[in-house]
């Protein structure tokens, strides 16, 4: 099986607490695991001002992802994500041969 390169960002919502935030990680690490991604590696980019107000937050804490997967993972993984309170917005981009950290 060909594994792609992909990379996954997501913004939490300002108000949500370190142990909410750590919590999400977990779970979106053993999901990419559970459905046979690899070199998962998580970044945290911080506390960002939105360009534009996101359901009435100024405020955004973003989580960067990388992780070799496929298609199904991808889906599933913006599955997920498309039903979490606490995630206003998310973007997977397929990358280019090597992971960029």
């Amino acid at each position: 099986m060909h594994l792609n390169s992909y990379q996954t960002i997501y913004v939490l919502k300002p108000d949500s607490t370190e142990s909410t935030n750590l919590a999400l990680i977990n779970m979106y690490k053993a999901l990419i695991k559970k459905n046979g991604g690899q070199n998962i590696i998580v970044q945290h980019r911080g506390r960002r001002h939105l360009n534009y107000n996101i359901k009435h937050y100024y405020d955004g804490i973003y989580l960067q992802v990388s992780y070799k997967g496929n298609g199904y993972l991808v889906n599933k993984i913006e599955k997920f994500m498309r039903f979490d309170d606490h995630i206003l917005r998310y973007l997977t981009v397929k990358q280019d041969g090597c992971m960029v950290i």
